[in-house]
């Protein structure tokens, strides 16, 4: 509730639109980027259910806060991730920062930056978080290669 001016009235309309289901919920979110055509998608919360959540593209999303050592020394690899992987047609390698925006998913948790999920598409209530390897483009690409559900590329040989 973001009331501009708060009464009983205001309250009362509040209340009566929560119980017939008619409030929508307050995201949390930047701006809708204008141009997201590079190699790394940038995901806002207003646009986490349409690029994270659809269920035609496996999706690497990666949660990162902007003043987090360890996402900074990330950004190089990723975006070379992305430029890897931008031919894929049913994949997409995405980044939202997490201080900024709601995550509209319980199924994807925050705990610590960054958090890297992969969302096959025909799971996305089920993502798969990156544990244990390195985060470099080798083990990256290595965790895409084991759990996408299909890219059209040849795998490439070690």
């Amino acid at each position: 509730m973001e009331p501009e001016e708060f009464d009983s009235d205001v309250l009362r309309q509040f209340v009566l639109a929560f119980k017939k289901g008619k409030l929508k919920p307050i995201v949390k979110s930047q701006p809708v980027p204008k141009n997201n055509k590079g190699p790394v998608k940038v995901v806002v919360g207003k646009t986490f259910d349409t690029i994270v959540m659809d269920p035609k593209n496996d999706v690497l999303i990666e949660f990162y806060a902007p003043w987090c050592g360890h996402c900074k020394k990330l950004e190089p690899v990723y975006n070379e991730l992305g430029k890897k992987y931008k031919n894929e047609k049913n994949l997409i390698i995405a980044k939202m920062d997490a201080t900024a925006n709601d995550v509209t998913n319980d199924h994807y948790k925050v705990e610590g930056f960054p958090t890297i999920y992969f969302a096959p598409k025909d799971k996305k209530n089920n993502p798969i978080k990156f544990e244990g390897g390195d985060r470099d483009l080798e083990h990256l690409s290595n965790f895409i290669e084991e759990h996408a559900t299909k890219l059209s590329r040849a795998k490439e040989e070690l």
